[in-house]
Order: C-alpha cells, then sequence, then structure tokens
C-alpha cells in the first residue's frame, strides 16, 4: 500500500472564507462515491492542495478498482464538490491514500467527515488497521489524525518531494 495521505503540502490549514469559523452543516453536505463527472474538480482541488498532485488520470484510474473506495464531499445546494477522499482496502489491512479539501471549505469539518467516513468504509470491510502518510510538519492534518486516534507507527526518509520532506506513517487500530 503506498499511496500517501495528504492535507495541505506546505502544511498550512488557513481559510479566510465565510465558511472557515463554522462546520459545514450536515443538511448542506453529503459524502457519496466519487463519478465520472467529478474528476476535473478533484484533480483542480487536488493541484491547489499539493504541490506534488496526482493527475486527473491516475484519478481516473481508480474506478472500477475493488480495492479502491472513492469519496467526495458535495454540497447538496451547489452540487459542488468540496473534497475527496481515497482509500483501499486489501486483507485486513486499509490505507487513507489522499485527502484533500477545497481552499475556500477548509477549517469547516470537512475532512474530518471525509475521514470518518474512510474509516467506517474500513469498518465495514472489516479491515483490522488502518494506515497514512503526512507531511511531518503538516500540523494541521496531524491534529486531525491525531484526533481520530492515528499514532506515530514510522517515518519514510525524503518521502515527499517539492519540498523534500520526511513523512510519518500513521496507524490507528479499528
Amino acid at each position: 500500500m503506498g499511496g500517501s495521505a495528504r492535507a495541505r503540502a506546505d502544511g498550512r490549514m488557513t481559510d479566510t472564507s465565510a465558511h472557515a469559523s463554522r462546520a459545514w452543516p450536515a443538511r448542506e453536505l453529503v459524502i457519496r462515491g466519487a463519478r465520472r463527472d467529478d474528476v476535473d474538480d478533484i484533480a483542480a482541488i487536488e493541484r491547489r492542495a499539493f504541490s506534488d498532485p496526482w493527475s486527473a488520470g491516475s484519478f481516473r484510474a481508480l474506478f472500477g478498482n475493488p480495492v479502491v473506495h472513492f469519496a467526495v464531499a458535495e454540497d447538496v445546494i451547489s452540487g459542488r464538490v468540496l473534497g475527496y477522499v481515497v482509500s483501499w482496502y486489501v486483507v485486513d489491512e486499509a490505507e487513507i491514500a489522499n485527502l484533500a479539501v477545497a481552499d475556500d471549505a477548509r477549517r469547516a469539518g470537512i475532512g474530518a467527515r471525509l475521514l470518518d467516513h474512510a474509516l467506517d468504509i474500513a469498518k465495514e470491510r472489516r479491515s483490522r488497521v488502518v494506515f497514512l502518510e503526512v507531511r511531518e510538519s503538516n500540523a494541521g492534518a496531524r491534529a486531525l489524525y491525531a484526533s481520530r486516534g492515528f499514532q506515530v507507527a514510522g517515518r519514510r526518509a525524503k518521502y515527499y518531494r517539492k519540498p523534500v520532506e520526511d513523512a510519518l506513517v500513521l496507524r490507528r487500530e479499528l
């Protein structure tokens, strides 16, 4: 399992939007399976969130893979994709491979809802442990993961590029 769960490559989690100081209302947000017509929006979020982004083709390649779960957070009023999570499940292990939220929707609990969704799917698929990687400097993402019970299990030296940085491997038992 070799993906990389990420929040923002530069470690910043700030936002000045109207939604920055409150959670996105549950009635306005749905977590649903990603669709092919979501890929352009997902790739745009990815490019803004990460210095070494996945390509649109990488996201398209996920569809139809039985070990992959690919979900989006959608504003039900506007229909806008606000974030996404990619996870995969092999035997009794899961990995959160990618997670990002649109710049103007950050700090509203959407990343937490996407992470919780992926953890729920891991339980449904009878995973016993979940892994992810995160930039060591990404304090916001690390705090989110710690709030959900993830603990440091290791380090991958120089794992990230642009800039080069170690990844912390996080683990959570289910």
